[in-house]
């Protein structure tokens, strides 16, 4: 176990501990990983290079969903998503020299008002976000601050931010053409109705018959299609499940010391946010309650043909959650370069063509 502890930013210390296999993980999978945090306002890129831990900062505000394109990345936050195109040739230009095998740079933003974009996802060239407050599933346009696509049956209309139902996760089919099922905190159609009963009333819909497909969740996040099951987290429980959408039963994999938020698979491995709770007044009566003081915040990776943590990333200081995880196949360390550069401590990047002749 390695204990590292650095300033991101003047007056943030981030304080994190490692288990002695996820450097040597991140070399052998060739694999990298993206993750956000929302109170502390971070994207963070983690990587391996010459067999040490290479973990990177960047100012989003209220960091929230992350969803991965071939050629590009988009980040929620408080008010805007932002959208950062890959650039492979500046990667190799940026020092210190042959670290970097991509480069993210801003490009963009896209002003969506208070939506809270808890996942996302690119389904071909369009992206699709989980829209919690206003409990639909939305794209965007130019004229519009969202365009609903899809709500949940028992919703009666899209109104405003009222957060009825507390729809978090969406999860792509295996083909990649379409959102395939969601996660919600409750089946409630009035304003935060899922706060009364978030210790049993989380639920997974399937989209296309917009049928509840499992019930009895406490606070569910990040479903996923993966190798021909559907996972989900029941984070209130600090749990990876697999779900049988025929009859709703439910398989525990792997059980955490933290809220589970932020799912990701790279071949056998599972990458899962794990959070410290916040105030009671949200994870009050949640079992996980019960171990306030033995959470932890971090990745665990499991190896899912044992069902066993192989290696773990623990946060001791300096932040207490973990919104989003995604795991970068073939990206060993990426530079991302995000909107607010001098904060991040990076030198600016242009990227100019040269003037017409």
């Amino acid at each position: 176990m390695a204990v590292h502890s650095e300033e991101p930013i003047p007056g943030r210390r981030i304080s994190y501990s490692v288990s002695d296999g996820f450097v040597p993980l991140l070399e052998r999978t060739q694999s990298s990983i993206v993750l956000s945090t929302y109170h502390a306002g971070k994207v963070v890129t983690i990587c391996a290079h010459q067999g040490q831990l290479v973990m990177e900062f960047h100012n989003f505000e209220l960091a929230m969903g992350i969803a991965i394109h071939p050629r590009r990345l988009a980040v929620g936050t408080r008010h805007d998503v932002w959208i950062l195109e890959a650039v492979p040739d500046i990667a190799k230009t940026i020092e210190p020299h042959g670290k970097y095998d991509a480069c993210l740079l801003t490009r963009r933003s896209i002003h969506t008002g208070t939506i809270h974009g808890h996942e996302m996802a690119y389904l071909g060239d369009e992206l699709w976000i989980c829209n919690t407050l206003f409990s639909c599933l939305c794209t965007l346009d130019e004229q519009h601050h969202f365009v609903p696509q899809w709500k949940p049956k028992f919703i009666s209309a899209i109104q405003g931010p009222d957060d009825r139902c507390h729809m978090n996760g969406l999860a792509v089919s295996a083909d990649g053409e379409r959102i395939q099922y969601v996660t919600a905190m409750g089946a409630t159609d009035s304003r935060q109705g899922w706060r009364d009963n978030k210790a049993t009333g989380g639920i997974v819909i399937d989209v296309a018959s917009a049928e509840i497909v499992s019930r009895g969740l406490c606070m569910p996040h990040s479903p996923r299609v993966h190798e021909d099951k559907l996972w989900v987290l029941n984070s209130g429980c600090g749990e990876l499940q697999i779900v049988d959408p025929s009859n709703g039963r439910r398989t525990t994999v792997e059980r955490f010391p933290g809220y589970t938020r932020g799912l990701s698979f790279l071949g056998p491995l599972a990458f899962v946010g794990l959070s410290r709770i916040r105030e009671t007044a949200v994870f009050g009566g949640v079992p996980i309650a019960e171990m306030r003081d033995e959470l932890r915040c971090g990745i665990g990776v499991v190896d899912l043909r044992s069902g066993r943590t192989v290696a773990t990333l623990i946060f001791t200081e300096g932040m207490e959650e973990i919104f989003a995880v995604q795991a970068l196949s073939g990206v060993c360390c990426p530079a991302l370069r995000g909107p607010h550069l001098p904060q991040d401590g990076h030198a600016p990047i242009w990227v100019v063509p040269p003037l017409p002749k």
